[in-house]
């Protein structure tokens, strides 16, 4: 069944069927080779102003949407909350208007305020694109580690795979459940249980508190970066603790499959949450889930932009 993309906005996977999951992932797929050839860029955005609007600090995913759009021939304007009129006490909205009245056609937002964007799409004509709404959700990411398990499985249906860490307050997390659910893998959650609560299971996820349990059978493993600003609200006893029981390293790795993928959406704390040796090790895609978002963010502007008004 052929499906087409009709939407303005990209804003959680929650929102998306399984089909147009797998359209992004498929359109993903063809731009991934343009990013193969020597003349990596291509006229699919030229004409279209793209705002990247960051109103929480980003690196990785900044820096990826921003290539992204450069590959596709935008013009790029990027924004941050301390070189915006939120600091004049404007509000987000007026804010985003006014750069609506600039004939921009995309924004890419991120915001520390969970449902941000949702709120901004109603409101304004232009396209937006969530690269990361509070602990509520971070679609691109998650895409792109569906696009590199199906990459390097050949599927996502019928896949074990376990996220382990801060699934509480992990944005990446929550998306990644949504997505994975949806193209039939099964899902398991581990860490403490302050970070792991069992209201999980009620969307599908099975849920445990013991590392080896999370290991055990997995295809896939993704270990989640330990917030080092939530370890002062007291979730665990320190840093080494939780290395102690939930981090992946070369002693408790014997119980993953052979041909188990590692991954992180980075950055990584080093030896707490994963171990260096693993972390560069032969399992490890982490390098490939970052090479991968470029694709797959060109796939989301190309297939938003489509749908925007001419």
């Amino acid at each position: 069944m052929e499906v087409n993309w009709t939407r303005k906005d990209l804003l959680s996977l929650y929102d998306l069927t399984p089909e147009e999951i797998v359209l992004i992932l498929d359109t993903a797929e063809e731009f991934k080779k343009v990013s193969e050839r020597n003349l990596k860029k291509v006229p699919a955005l030229r004409g279209k102003t793209v705002v990247n609007f960051f109103v929480e600090p980003s690196t990785r995913t900044r820096v990826s949407f921003e290539l992204a759009e450069q590959r596709l021939s935008a013009d790029i304007i990027n924004m941050t909350a301390s070189s915006s009129s939120l600091q004049k006490g404007e509000t987000l909205l007026d804010t985003v208007r006014n750069i609506e009245a600039l004939q921009a056609d995309l924004i890419v937002m991120r915001h520390s305020c969970a449902g941000a964007q949702n709120f901004i799409a109603k409101n304004i004509s232009s396209g937006v694109i969530n690269a990361g709404d509070g602990a509520h959700g971070h679609p691109t990411q998650a895409l792109l580690d569906l696009f590199t398990i199906r990459q390097k499985k050949g599927r996502i249906a019928g896949l074990n795979v376990s996220i382990v860490g801060d699934i509480l307050h992990s944005r990446v997390a929550r998306s990644d459940i949504w997505g994975l659910i949806k193209l039939g893998a099964n899902v398991t959650l581990a860490g403490p249980s302050t970070l792991v609560p069992r209201d999980f299971e009620q969307i599908g996820a099975r849920v445990c508190h013991n590392l080896k349990d999370a290991m055990v059978g997995a295809d896939v493993i993704n270990l989640l970066r330990i917030q080092h600003e939530r370890q002062r609200a007291g979730f665990f006893p320190s840093t080494n603790e939780y290395a102690r029981f939930f981090g992946l390293n070369k002693e408790n790795a014997r119980y993953l499959k052979p041909d188990a993928m590692i991954m992180h959406p980075g950055p990584i704390n080093r030896d707490v949450e994963l171990d260096s040796a693993l972390a560069d090790g032969p399992q490890s895609v982490i390098l490939e889930q970052v090479t991968n978002g470029l694709a797959v963010r060109m796939a989301v502007l190309f297939l938003v932009a489509g749908c925007l008004k001419k």
